[in-house]
């Protein structure tokens, strides 16, 4: 039989852009966040958990001075920058960081589905407890599972997924447009901190806005 040339093309569904974080970028990014741990007054006034939906310990804003020092600010602009070059073709000019955030979360703590505000947006790890547990029941064959990251689009149909299950691994980070669901899943017998990183930010009007024509 003659061999026959293929491809499969899979176009659909939002782009998700997947990067390791500089080890020393997480680095002064956990040294940031144990030192505001440390100072409760620093942590009243970056507090940013009535503004998110999830149940978790502790969520609050990283300040524009840290977003720079850390370097931090320079790596979301040329990731987008690289990631939408790819996607689009098209350089972007204009990279507004709106803000960034850091979550602090442990043992039967969750953050349900939900998406956010801006054009881009991301999330990533910077602390992964050992052990998320198991499950309650015997499903060693399930996909999610305690801790896991699971961004959602669509609804499931034959040959399409509707979602992606993410396992938190230290300096990962996963680019997204800001309008893709996401959800964080609780996990058990722990008492270490799960901590992730997120931020939004806008981008060129007219990259962004697809229907401008």
């Amino acid at each position: 039989m003659e061999e026959v040339q293929y491809k499969v093309i899979k176009r659909f569904g939002p782009s998700v852009f997947k990067i390791k974080i500089p080890n020393e970028i997480v680095e002064k990014l956990n040294s940031y966040v144990d030192k505001v741990i440390e100072d409760k007054e620093k942590q009243k006034k970056l507090d940013f958990g009535n503004n998110l939906v999830g149940d978790v310990t502790q969520e609050f804003f990283l300040e524009p001075e840290t977003v720079r020092e850390t370097g931090w600010l320079n790596f979301l602009s040329k990731c987008v920058q690289r990631w939408v070059e790819i996607e689009t073709g098209k350089k972007i000019k204009k990279f507004h960081l709106e803000q960034s955030w850091i979550v602090r979360q442990f043992q039967n703590e969750y953050n349900p589905t939900h998406w956010h505000s801006g054009h881009i947006s991301g999330a990533g790890f910077l602390k992964v407890p050992k052990s998320l547990g198991k499950h309650v029941q015997n499903k060693n064959n399930a996909d999610y599972s305690g801790g896991n990251l699971q961004l959602i689009h669509g609804a499931r149909m034959f040959l399409c997924n509707s979602v992606m299950d993410i396992k938190p691994e230290v300096g990962d980070f996963y680019f997204f447009p800001n309008y893709l669901m996401h959800t964080v899943f609780p996990f058990r017998d722990t008492n270490e901190e799960r901590r992730s990183i997120s931020f939004n930010a806008s981008i060129d009007e007219d990259i962004y806005n697809v229907y401008k024509d």
